[in-house]
């Protein structure tokens, strides 16, 4: 047996003996989400929601008030924030706060990957967004930003697991190398189970199973554009693997989703300037 399949098998001793806990999504941006899906709204539940969770509302001013989102002057309040962005932005930048406290790792070779995941998934999330507003696929763009934020979820679980790994066995001589094997082929079906455990919609579930499949549902529009963004952010190198260099107007996802080389173009540069958003 070699040495990487060794060493996944100890990842996935460690995944069914339950002895590393499951992260849990945040409750106040799980409410945050449920007032966000109703017809209309109510600001003030929201504002109550945000700034109840101290942690969660700094995070909320310091995105809104980052070089993407910055207006004229400073946000000071999570009202002003609601008002001068919109509840759309805001349900964006509460899961984007909400999720940034769980990407992270006191080990500081894993925490280095984990920095890289959150990057490509951010990038994912507003390059599928992008995508969802570029034609008129019937896709909720808060759908699509749900689906690429957390479409490589299960990398994080597996980078987790490794962690807890580490800490109780530090004989074990773990390796970048060793590291991106066992997330590339473990993630999909933990970020499934993951998502199943959150009870978050299914098709999300599906979105993180899918991704890399060679065989796909290709009338799953969500997946095809959180594949697209996904492939998009891979080839301008914000991602945790070396990037591949492929002609991206001729994939699968391109065609079916009428995508042409102008529109990945613009959609680079828009990811580019967005990369602002991972510091």
């Amino acid at each position: 047996m070699n040495q990487q399949k060794s060493f996944i098998d100890i990842v996935n001793h460690y995944i069914q003996s339950d002895t590393v806990t499951l992260p849990v999504f945040s409750a106040a941006a799980s409410r945050v989400q449920q007032e966000l899906a109703k017809k209309e709204p109510d600001i003030r539940i929201i504002e109550r929601i945000i700034t109840a969770d101290q942690s969660l509302s700094s995070q909320v001013l310091k995105t809104a008030n980052s070089a993407f989102y910055k207006g004229l002057s400073e946000i000071s309040t999570i009202r002003n924030a609601i008002i001068r962005l919109g509840v759309k932005e805001i349900q964006k930048i509460v899961l984007l706060a909400a999720t940034r406290n769980t990407f992270q790792c006191k080990d500081k070779l894993i925490n280095l990957i984990v920095k890289k995941l959150w990057q490509h998934s951010v990038g994912c999330a507003y390059g599928a967004v992008w995508i969802c507003k570029r034609h008129d696929y019937d896709v909720d763009p808060s759908e699509a930003f749900f689906g690429g934020l957390f479409h490589d979820v299960g990398k994080l679980f597996i980078l987790m697991v490794i962690e807890h790994i580490k800490q109780k066995n530090k004989q074990t001589k773990i390796t970048p190398s060793l590291i991106m094997e066992s997330m590339v082929k473990l993630h999909t079906t933990q970020g499934y189970q993951l998502l199943k455990h959150w009870n978050v919609p299914n098709q999300f579930a599906v979105v993180a199973r899918d991704h890399h499949l060679l065989d796909i549902d290709q009338e799953n529009t969500l997946l095809l554009i959180v594949r697209m963004a996904n492939q998009v952010c891979c080839k301008l190198g914000i991602n945790t693997e070396p990037s591949q260099d492929i002609m991206l107007s001729a994939t699968m996802e391109a065609n079916l989703l009428n995508i042409s080389e102008m529109d990945i173009a613009e959609l680079e540069i828009y990811l580019e300037d967005s990369r602002v958003l991972t510091a």
